[in-house]
């Protein structure tokens, strides 16, 4: 899949607004924001969801997931909110594992 959206977005083909870059992940802004601040943050390797087989076997990135979350949003005094998507049905419009990052506003409970 190393023509998917996300890929081109790590290979620098397609622009993004990147936010931080380490080793193994990547994050950027939505450009369809549902919140005033919504960021995604992708595996620099294509992994297809959080269902895909080798996930597991990535301590490193998974690592470097939650402490690029910790960076990215240790100024959201308001809170924030992590959801990853997994399938057409929950919304999610691009196999490549991602996280998206939202603050900025209430964010209701139960979502929708």
């Amino acid at each position: 899949m190393s023509d998917c959206v996300f890929c081109r977005i790590v290979r620098k083909e397609i622009p993004a607004q990147i936010l931080l870059e380490t080793e193994e992940v990547l994050a950027f802004k939505d450009i369809n924001p549902v919140a005033p601040r919504h960021i995604l943050l992708i595996p620099k390797k294509h992994i297809s969801s959080v269902m895909d087989p080798q996930l597991p076997t990535s301590p490193q990135l998974t690592a470097e997931l939650f402490s690029a979350i910790q960076q990215l949003m240790a100024e959201a005094k308001d809170g924030f909110r992590v959801v990853i998507n997994r399938g057409a049905h929950a919304g999610e419009s691009v196999p490549h594992l991602h996280l998206h990052l939202l603050s900025g506003r209430e964010l209701a409970w139960p979502p929708g």
